[in-house]
């Protein structure tokens, strides 16, 4: 019994034995394979398609993401109790300061104009027929037909019919204030959103309730946060001058609006490390809308030589960004570089590179140091020599 078991424990060794030769000399082939065709990348020309290191003036720009504003918003609301009898304008109009937008029940107040303005005419004429009194009695009493308290009374009467004649006008005075009230006009430039209160509902003087708000549009602002390491940057930059930036609209096509930076704020968040800037755009056409998200570029100046490749050229790897530099002979360099910034599809190197080297920008996943390669023209690459990022 002892003894089988003896003999099968010899068979399975045998069996691993056999087994773990035959997976040796399955990984020896393929690492030979393998070594063979790493050979052969290195001797055959692969095609690629290279961009040149030059010296250009490049935008110092970057980019954060802001949100519109109207550059002014009015909430609408009646200085007077009324119900609303007209509306003069259509949602979404765009209208001009001072055009009439509501017509409130007037006749309530026109009533007191009337009143006020009758007043006024009686007491002109009594005012009238005071003074020719204080006349009289004056002239009697130089006679001594009347005593002087005659005349005081005849004086003091006549001043107090001018007083009532002086009431009375700022009686119409205020009526016809009220009455401008039964006007609602637009304040600013703008356009209108949704009418809250149409025909017919009453308003109230200083009421929760907005009948109607009107947002400027032409100007239009964009409020976004920049990251403090930016700050002396754009306060030096708007110590110079204007300061430009660019909105983009989202799957607008790269399309960028240009405006300008109008302030920043006067503290910096502490939570976030951010800062508040506005920037104003014309927004002529309309393409910038309150609420909407843009990306915005800030463009701080221009550095004038600056060294820039293709941003398609540079690739990221375990140990940092790196390029393929295609040498005299034909063959390919992989060396690391250090990127200062993008600009568009364009990344300005700050070592690395020198101007004049030419620099793979597609086919590098075909390629190790020492690769020979082939120049193609972009319209020639093979589908398989798109650039892709990482290693």
């Amino acid at each position: 019994m002892s003894m089988r078991k003896v003999l099968v424990g010899l068979v399975l060794i045998a069996i691993v034995l056999v087994a773990g030769a035959h997976w040796l000399q399955q990984k020896r082939e393929a690492d030979v394979a393998a070594a063979t065709a790493v050979r052969a990348r290195a001797t055959a020309a692969q095609p690629v398609v290279v961009d040149v290191v030059a010296k250009q003036s490049t935008p110092i720009d970057f980019s954060v993401i802001g949100s519109v504003q109207a550059s002014e918003t009015v909430a609408v609301k009646s200085r007077m109790d009324g119900q609303i009898v007209q509306t003069h304008f259509k949602e979404g109009d765009d209208v001009k300061a001072g055009d009439l937008l509501f017509d409130l029940d007037s006749r309530a107040i026109e009533a007191q104009l009337h009143q006020a303005e009758a007043n006024l005419a009686r007491d002109q004429v009594q005012v009238v027929n005071a003074k020719r009194t204080v006349e009289r009695q004056s002239d009697l009493a130089k006679r001594e037909f009347a005593s002087r308290q005659s005349v005081d009374d005849a004086s003091t009467n006549a001043a107090q019919f001018e007083a009532a004649v002086k009431a009375d006008q700022a009686a119409i005075d205020n009526a016809k204030v009220m009455l401008s009230y039964c006007q609602i006009r637009a304040p600013i430039d703008g356009r209108t959103g949704v009418i809250n209160l149409t025909n017919g509902n009453v308003v109230k003087a200083n009421d929760t309730v907005t009948i109607v708000t009107i947002a400027k549009i032409h100007p239009i602002n964009v409020l976004f946060a920049v990251p403090q390491k930016y700050f002396e940057q754009v306060r030096e930059a708007l110590g110079k001058g204007p300061v430009e930036a660019f909105a983009e609209i989202p799957n607008s096509g790269g399309r960028q609006i240009p405006g300008r930076i109008q302030f920043f704020d006067n503290n910096i968040d502490a939570t976030t490390g951010t800062f508040q800037v506005k920037a104003s755009f014309a927004n002529e056409d309309g393409s910038l809308w309150p609420g909407m998200f843009v990306n915005v570029t800030i463009r701080l100046g221009v550095q004038p030589d600056a060294l820039v490749v293709a941003s398609a050229a540079v690739q990221t790897g375990q140990n940092g960004t790196y390029v393929f530099v295609v040498k005299p002979d034909m063959t390919a360099e992989m060396r690391p570089v250090k990127v200062a910034r993008e600009s568009g599809d364009k990344s300005v190197i700050q070592s690395g590179l020198r101007d004049g080297e030419r620099v793979v920008v597609e086919g590098q996943l075909r390629l190790i140091n020492g690769t020979h390669v082939e120049l193609r023209a972009a319209a020639d690459r093979p589908p398989t020599a798109q650039p892709q990022k990482g290693s």
